[in-house]
């Protein structure tokens, strides 16, 4: 595996603007990724989640595996010009209204990055909580901004400091960047097998793209999906112990033959690669797509890694800063991606070890079970 490939990947794909329904620029980047792999092809749907597809030799998977990430982080779309120094811009996504006054933001529009501030914002009750809705920008210059240009808040680009790459966005851009990563891997070495990679729009509004994705049959039924994110840190899901194997969210439980099939791939990557670590947990901090796709029908799990200053909140010294991850997360995400797709075939609905588990302890104690029966009085 080329780490040095999989980390300018990431660079270049973080480095991107994005915001719910302004997925252009990423959408671009993969159209022109997967145009330079002769073993990957490209569909998109009509409401443009894009699925890619990974397919080399004869023989047909029953079950293969469909990874699938989102394409939008929580940011503005540019909607109204009010002078020439001013624009309202919708806000898509999930930050609390404190985050906002004054913030330092940047809209990509015409080629550039373009930078201003909050001047106000419009807040509106949404299923019980007050939300922004949008805002006004200011800015020190006159400047045209095209209807639709996304903006994000005003962070550098992609910077990796001891350890850890820090960005204006890693949820969930530095899911989607793993899986680009494995799409390389895989069209460079051929391996025989069969996997699809779904990138969707419009997640962080509810997951807009993905139920599109089930309705119109973008992701094949014989699919297990495997839904990738970046979930905030947990006391127990630290960053730089591994990427997590997510058993569930805050509002599900995930298919658990299918989170048993990514635990058996692990595992057998652990023993192949001692620096290989992972993590099984319950990721409660909030819902991802993984709970759309079963509750649509789908075999679902999750596979996330542990993110500082989730969606930009940095909630210890109340202001706004880069989001993080830890890079040898990246890296082992990428190794057992690639795991995943070499070895779907082994997928039976059961968890071999735990089925000899079982089998041995009734061997071990069942004989005493019957011995200490008592008959009633």
């Amino acid at each position: 595996m080329n780490r040095r490939n999989n980390e300018r990947i990431i660079h270049e794909f973080l480095s991107l603007p994005t915001a719910p329904f302004s997925e252009h620029l990423v959408v671009q980047y993969i159209r022109d990724f997967v145009a330079d792999r002769p073993k990957l092809s490209l569909k998109e749907d009509a409401v443009g989640n894009m699925r890619v597809q990974y397919r080399s030799g004869g023989t047909r998977i029953a079950r293969p595996v469909c990874f699938a990430a989102h394409l939008d982080h929580p940011g503005f779309v540019a909607s109204e010009t009010l002078d020439s120094r001013r624009i309202r811009a919708h806000w898509r996504g999930g930050v609390l209204p404190a985050f906002f006054p004054n913030a330092k933001v940047r809209f990509f529009s015409g080629g550039e990055w373009i930078r201003g501030k909050v001047s106000r914002t419009q807040t509106a009750k949404r299923r019980g909580r007050e939300v922004v809705v949008s805002a006004e920008i200011a800015f020190s210059r006159n400047v045209e901004i095209a209807s639709g240009s996304p903006g994000m808040w005003d962070f550098p680009d992609p910077v990796i400091k001891r350890g850890k790459l820090h960005a204006r966005a890693c949820d969930d851009l530095a899911g989607a960047a793993a899986m680009l990563a494995c799409m390389h891997e895989l069209d460079a070495k051929k391996p025989s097998g069969e996997a699809y990679f779904l990138f969707t729009r419009a997640e962080e509004v509810g997951f807009i793209g993905a139920m599109a994705a089930c309705k119109l049959g973008t992701i094949p039924k014989k699919c297990i999906i495997i839904a990738v994110e970046n979930s905030s840190e947990l006391a127990n899901a630290r960053m730089g112990d591994g990427p997590i194997l997510r058993v569930g969210d805050k509002q599900t439980t995930f298919t658990s033959t299918v989170t048993n099939f990514c635990g058996i791939v692990a595992d057998a990557v652990a023993k192949k690669h001692k620096t290989f670590l992972y993590q099984r947990r319950l990721m409660d901090g909030g819902t991802c797509e993984s709970s759309a796709y079963c509750a649509l029908g789908y075999d679902a799990t999750g596979i996330c890694l542990a993110l500082g200053n989730y969606h930009n909140m940095n909630k210890k010294t109340g202001k706004l800063a880069p989001e993080y991850i830890h890079m040898d997360d990246y890296h082992r995400l990428v190794r057992w991606f690639i795991a995943l797709c070499e070895t779907p075939h082994r997928f039976t609905g059961k968890d071999a070890r735990l089925d000899a588990l079982l089998k041995e302890l009734q061997k071990e104690h069942n004989p005493l079970l019957r011995r200490t029966v008592r008959k009633p009085a």
